[in-house]
C-alpha cells in the first residue's frame, strides 16, 4: 500500500545538494533549522505552535534546511506537521523527518507524506540492518542522517554521503559542542575527507556563538551543517 502510495508523493529534493550550496553561497555551515514543539528536555517549547508559520519563517530566514519532528511520544510531533509543511508551500528546504526509525516501511511512510530525508540512528540497528535501511533510502531518493555511535560501522558503509553528530548527549541531555570535534579527530576525520562526506552537527546549538564556535572547531576540515 505504501509502494502504491508513493505514486502521488511529490518529487524528493536534494538534502545533501542544498547543505554543500549554502555553504558555498556564504561560506558559513549550512544550518538544519527546526519544527519542533516540545523536547524530553525542555518540556513543552512553544503554547502556540503552528509548524507552516515556523517552517516559512526559517525557510526566509535563510536555512538551508528543515528538520521537522514527527515523533509524537516524546516531542509532541506528527507525519500531519510534516505534510502540512510540504503541502503549504515551503519552496525551497529540503524536509528531514525526524523521527525514531526502526523498520523500513517508517521510511516509506515518510516519503508519502513529503519527507526529503529521514534521520537513521546508528545506535539502533545491527550491521546489516543499517545497511538494509540505506538501501531503502537510495532507492527512494532520501538522504540517510547518521548519529555517530557506531563511526567506525558508518564509514564502511558503502554509499554513505552524511554523517550527523551528536552534540547533545542522549542519555543525559548534556550539551557538549566540543563533542563533534572529538569525533572527528584522528583516523575518522581523514577518512570522512578522503569520502568527501557531508558533517551535520546534530542538536544543541541555540545562539550565533555557538555557530561561530562549532564554524571555528571543524569548518575547515569538512563540509559542515549545523542542526538547530
Amino acid at each position: 500500500m505504501l509502494k502504491k502510495a508513493l505514486q502521488n508523493a511529490p518529487p524528493a529534493r536534494d538534502f545533501m545538494g542544498a547543505l554543500r550550496a549554502a555553504h558555498l553561497r556564504t561560506g558559513l555551515p549550512g544550518l538544519v533549522a527546526e519544527v519542533k514543539r516540545a523536547s524530553p528536555s525542555w518540556g513543552i517549547i512553544g503554547v502556540d505552535f503552528d509548524p507552516v508559520e515556523i517552517a516559512q519563517a526559517n525557510e526566509n530566514g535563510g536555512a538551508a534546511c528543515l528538520s521537522v519532528l514527527t515523533d509524537e511520544k516524546y516531542f509532541k510531533g506528527s507525519f500531519e506537521n510534516l505534510e502540512a509543511i510540504r503541502r503549504a508551500g515551503v519552496k525551497v528546504c529540503p524536509l528531514l523527518c525526524k523521527e525514531f526509525i526502526i523498520d523500513a516501511w517508517q521510511i516509506y511512510y515518510a516519503r508519502t507524506k513529503g519527507a526529503d530525508a529521514v534521520l537513521l540512528i546508528a545506535a539502533v540497528f545491527p550491521h546489516l540492518d543499517i545497511r538494509y535501511m540505506i538501501k531503502v533510502c537510495k532507492m527512494l531518493g532520501l538522504a540517510a542522517v547518521h548519529d555517530e555511535k557506531k563511526m567506525d560501522l558508518v564509514l564502511g558503509i558503502e554509499g554513505i554521503e552524511l554523517i550527523g553528530t551528536i552534540i547533545t548527549l542522549v542519555k543525559t541531555f548534556k550539551v557538549d559542542i566540543n563533542n563533534t570535534k572529538k569525533l572527528l579527530q584522528g583516523e575518522h576525520g581523514q577518512r570522512i575527507r578522503q569520502k568527501d562526506n557531508i558533517v551535520v552537527g546534530e542538536s544543541g546549538l541555540f545562539t550565533p556563538d555557538h555557530i561561530t564556535l562549532y564554524k571555528k572547531l571543524v569548518s575547515k576540515l569538512f563540509w559542515l551543517g549545523c542542526q538547530l
